[in-house]
């Protein structure tokens, strides 16, 4: 496939993911998720709240989801497979978590190129109290299964995140060669003692070795936009 193939599809995603809501509460995001029942009960409610407000701005362009290779699902699929991250911006760690190697392995040997669409969020936690975590534990009626098994394992419970404001949206598309410049992330074994499968990591250090648009927000107050 030749890259004048996705040319088109990167400015469909320029012109449109620019309209995205960029400050996210999380109770107002929550009660829209669970309006539309999708994913509402899920503790990373920005993550699916990014993929909720992706989706409908993109139902016209894109399939939803992209090509499954086993049991790995790409988010969405123009001409190239495309991936949807959420990461929150840290100061000490600039690597994003991709997805299952052999997929992209699969994805790129059969398109030829595979996309990213990364949103770089500022985020705010849970007070001391976790009265967000609370309500939110209120609103699903209860702790879900794993949340009982996970504290039988341990007392600590991570902060939730409380608000999100979007910063920028990072579009990368790979090739067979960039996959040499990405890190492999072993993710140790499964309960039944399988071990987990491989995933690509990347360095937001390293991005200007690949092939990148950026979409700032920083001058953008889309707060009511959908």
């Amino acid at each position: 496939m030749k890259k004048e193939s996705y040319n088109n599809e990167i400015e469909v995603l320029k012109s449109n993911l620019i309209k995205l809501s960029t400050i996210w509460d999380g109770k107002k995001s929550i009660l829209e998720l669970k309006e539309a029942d999708y994913n509402w009960r899920q503790m990373e409610w920005w993550a699916f709240y990014f993929e909720y407000q992706v989706k409908k701005l993109l139902s016209k362009h894109f399939k939803f989801p992209g090509d499954k290779y086993g049991n790995v699902s790409f988010d969405l699929k123009g001409s190239i497979n495309w991936d949807l991250k959420a990461s929150a911006i840290k100061t000490d760690n600039h690597k994003i978590i991709l997805n299952d190697k052999d997929a992209m392995d699969k994805s790129i040997e059969q398109e030829g190129y595979h996309g990213e669409i990364i949103a770089l969020c500022d985020v705010e936690y849970n007070d001391v109290n976790r009265t967000f975590q609370k309500w939110h534990t209120e609103l699903k009626g209860g702790k879900s299964s794993y949340e009982v098994t996970r504290e039988k394992r341990t007392s600590i419970s991570r902060y939730r995140k409380t608000k999100t404001q979007l910063v920028e949206i990072i579009l990368i598309v790979l090739n067979n060669n960039d996959l040499n410049h990405l890190s492999i992330m072993k993710q140790g074994r499964n309960s039944n003692g399988m071990d987990r499968k491989e995933k690509y990591m990347l360095d937001l250090e390293n991005i200007d070795i690949f092939e990148n648009y950026i979409i700032n927000f920083e001058n953008c107050d889309n707060e009511n936009v959908l």
